[in-house]
Parts: C-alpha cells; structure tokens; sequence
C-alpha cells in the first residue's frame, strides 16, 4: 500500500514527530481553505495571506497539544480564523491610535481638520489622507502615534536630530491636513 494517500492524523502523528514534509502535505491540502476563511474575515487577500501563513506557523507548534483522533482540519480552520480575527483588530486598534492621537493637536483653537473627521467617525477618510502621504510622512506619523516613540527614539530610529524629528513631524502632519482639506472629505 505504498500509493496510498495517508490519511491526516497519519501526517499529523508524523509530523508531531519531526517530518516536516509530513506537515508540508498537510499544508498543501488545506493552504486553499483555508486562504478563503481567512479572506472572509477580513476581506483583504494580502492580510488573509500573512494570516494563512501565521496561522500554519501557530498550528505547527501547537501539534503537541492537538488532540489524537480528532479531526484535523477544523482544528486548523479555527486556528486560521482566530489570527484573522486578529488582524481585524490590529488594523481596528491602530487606527482608533492614529484617530486619538490626529486630534490630540494641541493649541489649534478650531478644531484641526483630523479632529473633524473624528467627530464624524470617519476612521477611513483620515485612513485614506494617510495612505495619500509619501512614506517618510506616513513613517515619522507611525512612529509617534502608532508606536508611541518619543522624539529621541524617533531621531534614532531615523537617524537624525531630535529638532529635525519635531520639524518631519509638524510638515507630515501639515500633509495629513491638506490631504484632508483637499478630499473634501474636511474643511477648515
């Protein structure tokens, strides 16, 4: 019977094991699947790729701890929604970051641009504003509001001065509201 298919807990018992080729055909078999449960969540191909992959890494080294007999692919079906699910919230908890941290401008006597979207509720036009923006905007805005670094983190990261970081800043975020005020998504 060496052209028999082997059944998944044969590839699960072998590659508990040690056979990574084993867990390879498992991968094979269900890399299609559970791409598609991933995408249901959440609806971007590139996020449901890296959440496949991520989930595929969490159920190798989570085979110890699977449980014999029972079947293998829903156990991985739910290991591949959970990190989707998870994602969603990434992406939902940083932009709830960029959102908190676009209006907390201080000393703007009417309300900034960013801080109009925001009492909309508008997470995805100041999302759109920032996809709009070169990279290094988009960076020196990332590293202070999603990463909360402070200055003299972001001088080093970027590898310059912690008044030329204040200076990035103030003209990337001086983009974002021109970006916003040009969409007509804001007005000022």
């Amino acid at each position: 019977m060496e052209g028999r298919p082997l059944e998944d807990a044969e590839l699960v018992d072998l590659a508990r094991d040690g056979d990574v080729s084993a867990y390879e055909e498992l991968v094979s078999r269900y890399q299609g699947i559970a791409h598609r449960v991933a995408w249901l969540v959440v609806r971007q191909a590139g996020e449901a790729e890296d959440a496949v992959q991520e989930a595929f890494v969490k159920a190798y080294y989570a085979l110890p701890r699977f449980r014999p007999g029972a079947p293998f692919r829903p156990w991985l079906l739910r290991i591949v929604a959970n990190e989707a699910r998870n994602r969603v919230r990434s992406v939902k908890r940083r932009e709830a970051l960029i959102l908190r941290a676009a209006a907390a401008t201080p000393g703007d006597a009417a309300p900034s641009p960013e801080a109009a979207v925001l009492a909309r509720g508008d997470a995805e036009a100041l999302a759109r504003a920032l996809g709009r923006l070169r990279e290094p905007d988009r960076i020196v805005i990332a590293y202070r509001y999603l990463f909360d670094l402070s200055e003299a983190e972001m001088a080093d990261s970027l590898g310059v001065q912690p008044g030329t970081v204040k200076s990035r800043l103030s003209r990337a975020l001086g983009r974002l509201r021109s970006e916003l005020e040009a969409s007509g998504e804001v007005s000022r």
